[in-house]
């Protein structure tokens, strides 16, 4: 039996309630490292952000026990809800969501038409040789901003100054993360199983990622048949947060080239 959502679970619509659909993916941060998305999106989507079960105080079923299963579980809801079409936008874990989606989602599949498209937003699960992703685990508040972002003083946030409740939330999300992905945060089969992918496919990297690299993108996007590749300059992990001007100058002709 596939891994399903929770019943009460809300996928959160936004925007015009007749236009594309896009389903926005966060990553490990939680559901607010993608807000700018959400709302640059719906001014011309029917946007769905859900925050992923075991994010956020929510609970993470049983059966879901791994970033293939969530992907599993998300395909069963659009199925359900009879949603097709969906432009799927993914930053860091939530970019990996996104291809395992469209894995399963290719033609010949039970979920094929679910999926128009993919932004994979510096996502990580491929294994590349050469390029590891960084030990996120190991890393110190001080260490992830240098890793994460290219005004590290911008992304630091000092542990000293989260409430009790932020500080839970936190390494809640962080135990969920390790379920999900492991400490990897990575799939060794992913890479190979890529060319599968048959939907427009954008893979968007920060010039100064330092969680997953450029370089590891380019491979990533390598092998995906129908992808193309954008650098974003002055920017992190998390480029939509950090220059997302420069963000929208290539995801937005990416989309308007779906219509």
């Amino acid at each position: 039996m596939s891994p399903s959502l929770p019943p009460d679970f809300e996928l959160l619509p936004t925007g015009e309630p007749d236009a594309p659909v896009a389903l926005v993916l966060h990553g490990g941060g939680g559901p607010q490292t993608v807000a700018p998305l959400v709302s640059h999106l719906a001014a011309t989507h029917r946007v769905l952000a859900p925050t992923h079960p075991g994010w956020n105080g929510t609970p993470l079923p049983d059966d879901i026990r791994s970033v293939a299963d969530l992907a599993d579980a998300y395909l069963e809801r659009l199925l359900a809800d009879g949603t097709r079409d969906v432009t799927v936008v993914g930053s860091s874990i939530g970019g990996w969501i996104a291809l395992e989606l469209a894995v399963r989602a290719a033609a010949g599949t039970r979920f094929a038409g679910i999926l128009r498209a993919v932004v994979d937003i510096d996502g990580v699960g491929a294994v590349v040789d050469g390029e590891p992703i960084a030990d996120f685990f190991a890393l110190d508040a001080r260490g992830l901003a240098e890793a994460a972002w290219h005004d590290p003083e911008r992304g630091f946030v000092d542990p000293a100054d989260l409430t009790d409740e932020q500080r839970a939330i936190q390494q809640s999300n962080g135990r969920t993360m390790a379920v999900l992905a492991g400490r990897s945060m990575s799939d060794p089969t992913l890479l190979a199983r890529l060319g599968a992918v048959d939907v427009p496919t954008l893979v968007v990297y920060g010039q100064s990622d330092g969680i997953v690299t450029p370089a590891y993108g380019r491979a990533v996007a390598g092998a995906i048949p129908t992808s193309e590749f954008a650098e974003i300059p002055e920017a992190g992990h998390l480029p939509h947060l950090e220059n997302p001007a420069a963000t929208w100058t290539v995801i937005d002709p990416f989309l308007a080239r779906l219509n």
